[in-house]
């Protein structure tokens, strides 16, 4: 199997390494600034003979190298800085998606393309009408990010182990994004029956404002062993065909209502991309809150083009 990941920052090189480390997969790391790819593939071949690596990588400014990919991971673009939201990002990305789509698409017919780059459900959508590939083989990295972030901060409140936490983030990659409370349990019993709601509140406001702390805390620059660890996630499903659910962005055609954009919902992941999208009987209020993150990512879209 081949991986190409476009874009050799810190999400970028972190997930190559997590292919290697795990085996996944060969991988071919693509960025515009030259050598630097290349450096960063020398040096993560040079932790092989240590580690145990037995896929391989390599480091490139050519698209062509790319060729015959099974999986397109799309990490290029402007990090978040402190007092920027993701949409503030969203022009000069969009330019910098657009050309990679270009570079890439001819030389992997067949290949699954997963949307790490911010504002994330807007370039999902994006990548989905450029691409013209189907949407089961366009997939957005967030919602898994924006559940193990909720899921960490109820393990801190509560003083409990992650593996007793059942919980999904539905919704935008943003401040519209949807914690589904009431799919939440801890060791078996409902959130609610385990914490107030004005904690629960709490902790679901700094789910949401979780990134941006991260931001605000590194100055420069944004999360990334979080981020790369969602994608591993992901990837893997798709080729060990895991058929895992998921909270992923998908390109939606009448999900929950919703039709039009890209947005954070459960999906089964397989080989191929996108097996199915779960259509959970939600709560008024949380499917209510799903269709308002839904328009802001609409509002954004018609700003946009």
């Amino acid at each position: 199997m081949k991986i190409s990941i476009i874009g050799a920052g810190n999400v970028g090189a972190m997930l190559a390494e997590r292919i290697l480390a795990k085996n996944l997969a060969d991988v071919v790391l693509v960025d515009i600034v030259a050598d630097l790819a290349k450096a960063k593939a020398y040096d993560l071949m040079d932790a092989a003979p240590i580690m145990g690596y037995k896929n391989r990588i390599r480091g490139t400014e050519d698209y062509k190298e790319t060729e015959g990919s099974d999986i397109i991971v799309i990490t290029a673009g402007l990090p978040r800085r402190p007092v920027m939201s993701r949409d503030d990002l969203i022009e000069k990305n969009k330019k910098i998606v657009g050309h990679i789509l270009e570079n890439t698409a001819g030389f992997s017919a067949n290949a699954i393309f997963v949307i790490v780059t911010n504002p994330l459900d807007l370039l999902t959508w994006f990548a989905h009408k450029r691409t013209k590939c189907g949407r089961k083989k366009i997939i957005g990295m967030a919602g898994n990010l924006d559940t193990a972030r909720f899921k960490t901060l109820l393990s801190e409140e509560l003083s409990v182990p992650y593996d007793l936490i059942e919980t999904f983030v539905l919704g935008s990659h943003g401040d519209t994004m949807v914690p589904l409370v009431s799919r939440t349990t801890v060791d078996g019993k409902p959130l609610t029956g385990v914490l107030d709601e004005k904690h629960i509140k709490e902790i679901v406001e700094r789910t949401k404002k979780r990134g941006g702390e991260i931001v605000s805390l590194l100055k420069s620059g944004s999360a990334y062993f979080s981020p790369s660890a969602a994608c591993y996630e992901i990837l893997e499903a798709i080729i060990n065909d895991m058929r895992k659910v998921i909270p992923s962005s998908c390109v939606l055609e009448g999900e929950y209502g919703i039709s039009d954009c890209a947005l954070g919902v459960p999906a089964q992941i397989g080989a191929g991309g996108i097996l199915r999208i779960l259509e959970w009987e939600l709560p008024k209020d949380e499917l209510d809150s799903l269709k308002n993150s839904a328009k802001a990512v609409k509002d954004m879209l018609k700003k946009c083009n």
